[in-house]
């Protein structure tokens, strides 16, 4: 007697766990980033801009940051020569062996070295004042005239530099300088040798990101000439100073703010691309055996109060260790933990997100195939 009722409660039992398992399951979940990926800086320097915070949504494409660079500009109004520096070269060595990265012959091409020694005797004609204009005539026969502004003093008393704005003079060819354009005696300062104006070297510092001018350019004074950044590159390998997003997904932090030095290899921010993003459900040990990695799921957003948003998905893993297992304390307080609840497992589900999907957003997840389940689990 006793032996069929204990083969009828097993039959009963039995029933029970086919119904089970032929009724569709319903499970609470959460919607998570995965794995992150971060964005590394090409190069060494000063973050100049980020564009995105933590929670946005960004596209392929998309500038999320870029780098301070140093743009270097023309100094003088000429023609660009002797482009030494290519991109991705260290401006200090290439001045080093050639003495520029680029040099420039300016549109004014001559310069005089002058003194006032032979200038008309009075006293205000001794005082030279940087950047006044002045009035040149060859001494000659004065056919060749022109004007010209005083750049600099000389190293000895009564010495100073004028560069020739106009007019035509052979080198060489000795000139009288004036204050007065009608070249009155009374305003001459001195007078000076006429000589080929020196090609401006333009040296820089730090590594070139972009070249903007090439060889025989002209450019005017105030003219970007190349940019430069304050780490290293590799090689001639010179990315842009943006940073580019590679991926669609949602940031996950910031790391480096506008105005923070970064190194090359550095953390700028992180994303959680949305080929990783999943969602996590909790599953009691007693179901475990009605879920399997592949099993298609429904999955139900519920945010729209308008309308219910539904995707397919599939199990994608299932954690061999107990969401309620203990990770440290003193021993015996696992087990006491244990005894208290059935212990659950996290389940990852695949699928895939849009737009609307948002991190942390709570979902049911239906499984189809309940029947199926059971048989896979047996």
């Amino acid at each position: 007697m006793k032996r069929a009722r204990r083969t009828l409660c097993a039959l009963l039992a039995l029933a029970l766990l086919c119904g089970a398992g032929l009724a569709e399951m319903v499970f609470d979940g959460v919607v998570t980033g995965g794995d992150a990926q971060y964005v590394l800086a090409p190069f060494g320097g000063v973050m100049d801009a980020v564009n995105v915070r933590a929670g946005d949504r960004v596209q392929p494409g998309q500038v999320l940051a870029s780098i301070q660079t140093t743009r270097v500009y023309a100094d003088v109004e000429g023609t660009v020569s002797g482009v030494f520096g290519r991109e991705g070269d260290a401006t200090e060595g290439v001045s080093e062996r050639y003495g520029g990265v680029l040099f420039i012959e300016p549109t004014n091409k001559y310069a005089i070295a002058a003194s006032t020694e032979k200038a008309y005797n009075r006293s205000e004609n001794k005082f030279i004042h940087v950047g006044e204009t002045v009035y040149l005539k060859c001494t000659s026969d004065g056919s060749h005239r022109g004007v010209g502004v005083v750049t600099g003093m000389g190293e000895k008393a009564g010495e100073y530099n004028v560069e020739v704005t106009g007019g035509e003079f052979y080198i060489a060819e000795t000139v009288s300088i004036y204050r007065r354009s009608d070249y009155a005696e009374s305003s001459r300062i001195g007078r000076g040798t006429v000589a080929a104006a020196k090609v401006v070297a333009v040296k820089g510092s730090g590594s070139i990101l972009k070249m903007h001018v090439e060889n025989g350019d002209f450019v005017e004074r105030g003219e970007l000439l190349f940019e430069t950044v304050s780490g290293a590159l590799d090689g001639l390998y010179a990315p842009g100073n943006e940073i580019v997003c590679e991926v669609s997904g949602i940031v996950a932090g910031v790391d480096a703010g506008a105005g923070s030095s970064v190194e090359k290899g550095g953390k700028i921010l992180s994303i959680y691309p949305d080929e990783g993003t999943r969602i996590e459900m909790q599953v009691r040990e007693s179901d475990l055996g009605l879920i399997y990695e592949g099993m298609p799921v429904d999955i139900e957003f519920n945010w729209d109060l308008q309308r219910v948003t539904r995707f397919e998905g599939a199990v994608a893993g299932i954690s061999y260790l107990s969401s309620n297992a203990s990770a440290g304390g003193e021993e015996g307080q696992g087990a006491v933990s244990a005894a208290a609840e059935e212990p659950t497992y996290t389940v990852y589900v695949n699928f895939t997100p849009d737009d609307t999907v948002r991190l942390g957003m709570t979902v049911l997840v239906y499984t189809r195939d309940g029947h199926d389940a059971g048989e896979a689990a047996n």
